[in-house]
């Protein structure tokens, strides 16, 4: 992670609380840094800006970094609502098979 790259993402948030690709960035940079900081990144985007559907994936995987499952299936599942209902057939593939991962429903061959 660039402390110069999280530098400059702040500093469009601030210019611009509300945009979601600059919350999700700075929620990404977090990740390797500080995870529960990345959380509340990623929180903010899922109460907030709830249709932003590439959050669901990531969180979801952090949840389950976190050793929140649980966490993780809620939102996996409504990520796949959300995917579904904008018509983003491909993150609910991924939504769906992360969820299936999680659930010990993947069929994969070992």
């Amino acid at each position: 992670m660039s402390q110069n790259r999280l530098e400059q993402l702040l500093q469009f948030l601030k210019e611009d609380p509300n945009d979601a690709f600059t919350l999700y960035a700075i929620a990404t940079e977090y990740r390797n840094i500080d995870k529960q900081k990345a959380m509340e990144y990623y929180e903010k985007l899922l109460t907030e800006q709830e249709t932003y559907v590439g959050t669901y994936y990531h969180a979801g995987k952090l949840y389950e970094e976190l050793g929140q499952n649980e966490k993780a299936e809620h939102i996996y599942k409504k990520g796949m609502q959300i995917s579904r209902q904008e018509g983003n057939l491909h993150a609910f593939s991924e939504l769906q098979q992360a969820y299936n991962k999680l659930m010990g429903l993947d069929y994969e061959d070992d």
